[in-house]
């Protein structure tokens, strides 16, 4: 009897958990101070692929234009066997100075890409640049412009 109880017991408060948890905030990638910051000179979207077996990152968009809160996808491709190093993903905003938004991102880094379900950035065009390595020490690299409409 008494573990039927506390098997009943630890229900009741299992079930009731998911209504007493916070609901988890948006991320805010880009502050609206950062935004005001002005642009990296010479900064400009690219895609140096050329002949490499280095990672590839690419932008994963929803829609075009994009508005805030967004859903935040970039994907990694790496070849030749090798793996995604999740620890080297390095997440900048181009600005004067650039800004390091890699400790905002961290928790959502997976081998497979950067996944941010609920994202919040200003309005404007954003230059961001990712840089990582694989598992045998490629580099990659990609700057993209992420265009925030109102």
């Amino acid at each position: 009897m008494r573990g039927h109880c506390l098997g009943l017991l630890l229900f009741c408060v299992v079930s009731a958990m998911p209504a007493a948890l916070p609901a988890f905030a948006a991320v805010v990638l880009i502050t609206e101070d950062e935004a005001k910051l002005p642009p990296l000179k010479g900064a400009v979207a690219t895609d140096l692929r050329g002949i490499t077996r280095g990672p590839k990152i690419e932008f994963v968009a929803d829609g075009v234009p994009s508005h805030s809160p967004m859903h935040f996808r970039l994907s990694f491709v790496s070849y030749g066997g090798a793996k995604i190093d999740p620890a080297s993903v390095k997440f900048t905003y181009l600005k004067t100075p650039s800004v390091d938004l890699t400790s905002r991102v961290k928790a959502f880094v997976l081998p497979t890409g950067i996944d941010i379900p609920d994202t919040e950035l200003p309005v404007g065009d954003h230059m961001l640049r990712v840089d990582l390595k694989d598992s045998d020490g490629r580099a990659g690299s990609t700057i993209f412009a992420l265009k925030v409409a109102p």
